[in-house]
Parts: C-alpha cells; structure tokens; sequence
C-alpha cells in the first residue's frame, strides 16, 4: 500500500490558498532556552495566527476543495476548541454556514470565539471523540458537510504550510518539536519536512496521561485509548486518525511523553520568560526541550512549535493536572 504522503506540489498549491487569509507567523528566538538546553532554539510563534491557533490552515485549504454543493449545504465539524476557531473563521470567509460540535468541558473562551466567528455551536459529551459522534449525526439528519479536524489530507496539507514557514524561514533547522491531538499538524509539518528538507527531524509530544499516538507508534497500528487523564484539551484525543498515524510512522523520528505538570510548568516558563500567552498543548514542545528529551547533537537547531494561545487561565489558578 502507498503511505499516504502529501506531496510538495500539493503544499505549494495549499500555501498559496492559506496566505490569502491566513498570517506567516514569526520565528522567535528563545536565548534564555539555548542557554539551558545547549541547542540553538526557535519559537514558531503560532499564537499570533488568526484564532489564535494553526488550525485556520488546514480550515482555509479543505474548504478550497469543497464542491459548490457541498459548500451550498453547510457544513459541520467536531472540536475541543482551536478547530473549531479555525473552522468557523474559514466558513466566514468563505460564507459557508458552519456547525460545530464541541466537549461540554470545552474552554468557555473557544466557546465564545467560536461563536463570535460566527458559527453554530452545539454542546455534547465529555471528549472529543463523543462530540465526533454527535457531528456525523447531524451529516445524517441535516445534509451537512462533514470536515474532519485531523484526518484528512487536504487538511494535512494546509497544516503543513506551517512546516513550509519554518524551513523557508531557517532552512538550517535540525529539529521541529510538534504537539500531538489527533495528529493532523505532526502530519503535515512531516510532510513539509520530507519535501523540503528530509534529514531534519520531527519529533512529537503528547501527554502521559493521554499518548494515542505513542501507543500507537509502539503497537504498530492504531490503538483507541481505553481513557485519558490528561487535562490540556488540545492533546485529548483517545485515538489518532488512520492518515496521520501512518504519515507518523512513517515520517516522524520518534513521539515523547510528558506529564501534564510538566506542559503546566512550562506554559508558566514561557509566559515568563517571552512574555508570550501560550495554550498547554503549544507549551508541550517547550516542556520536551526542558525536560532533556531532545536526544541531538549540543549546538542543533531546534524548533518548538507554539500551536496555540488560546489558554483556560481556570486551569492555571486551580492547578488542575495529575
């Protein structure tokens, strides 16, 4: 079977849709991180997107794709938050009607952005995957087209303009630190990276109380997580698509865990020291380079990338992780 590879003709077709709309975000540098780890260390600063998260990206390039009746009948998808920004600015661009289906634990400041984009929001389950649910049930019952938040190359693809940003940017990278949900950003920064510059490496982060994509990595095929504990919303997700898993095992170096304390710490570091505003699944990548888990050369370049800064301020002043 053909890995389901996103070509550089199908990214150079998908960048030049997304920077109609969406923003090429800046590459910081972090000297304060350099100097702790022994890399070279950027920030892709994503938290300056437009709503507030990469996720516009892959919104904008599936959209694109979208048949006239297609986009006529409306359509739906499912998230845990930053999705659902990205989709519902992208069917306001392109004055599609949009319906999303989100957790009813979903951070209140995604609800009410998702909202103020001009969507319809619907309110169902706990995880994602129970919102999933409810969204293919109203394909069924109202006609809708259904977007999937991650598994799905046209999306992959817009996500991938990210990768495309960053090698353009600093094509001496050596190392793209990515967070893992369902695993559609991975995908896409992965392909960028084997179209454009196949010896850097991609490694991916997730939570120890929630690793869907590393249980996967390590059985081979994808594995449904029985649970997940893990609080940051954007990497709850008990099961990763079939397409990202298999652009992941084939393309991405290795996946770590980290324990959400630690992604906690980190989005307080970050917040201190860049004085950026980050969302605990961006500061993932943060955490992975300050807890040693980089395993490359001293002095490697090493990119974190800031996913999001749509952060639940409730979750720092309660302290709510295991």
């Amino acid at each position: 079977m053909v890995q389901p590879i996103v070509t550089r003709a199908e990214l150079e077709v998908a960048r030049g849709r997304v920077a109609a709309h969406a923003y090429h975000t800046p590459l910081l540098t972090s000297r304060l991180l350099s100097e702790e780890s022994g890399f070279d260390v950027r920030f892709k600063a994503e938290v300056f997107q437009r709503g507030g998260s990469f996720k516009i990206r892959g919104a904008l390039n599936k959209f694109a794709t979208l048949s006239r009746e297609e986009k006529e009948r409306g359509a739906v998808c499912s998230s845990s938050g930053n999705h659902a920004q990205g989709f519902a600015l992208a069917a306001r661009l392109y004055g599609i009607r949009g319906v999303v289906v989100m957790a009813e634990n979903a951070t209140p400041s995604k609800v009410a952005a998702t909202r103020a984009y001009g969507a319809e929001v619907v309110l169902h389950g706990q995880i994602w995957d129970e919102a999933n649910e409810k969204a293919l049930e109203l394909v069924e019952s109202e006609g809708l087209t259904y977007i999937h938040p991650f598994d799905d190359l046209a999306l992959i693809a817009g996500q991938g303009t990210l990768g495309m940003e960053i090698l353009e940017d600093w094509p001496d990278t050596d190392v793209i630190v990515v967070p893992i949900g369902g695993g559609g950003l991975i995908a896409g920064v992965a392909c960028a990276v084997n179209a454009l510059k196949p010896t850097a490496r991609v490694i991916g982060v997730e939570s120890s109380d929630g690793p869907a994509m590393k249980a996967s990595m390590d059985a081979g095929h994808v594995v449904t997580l029985d649970q997940i504990d893990t609080v940051v919303d954007g990497l709850r997700a008990k099961r990763v698509g079939e397409l990202t898993f298999a652009i992941a095992r084939e393309l991405v170096s290795e996946v770590v865990t980290v324990s959400d304390r630690t992604i906690f710490d980190a989005v307080l570091w970050t917040m201190a020291h860049t004085k950026l505003v980050v969302e605990g699944a961006a500061a993932a990548s943060v955490a992975v380079v300050r807890s040693g888990l980089v395993d490359a050369p001293k002095g490697s370049r090493v990119v974190c990338v800031l996913s999001g800064g749509n952060l639940d301020l409730k979750q720092i002043e309660g302290r709510t992780w295991n």
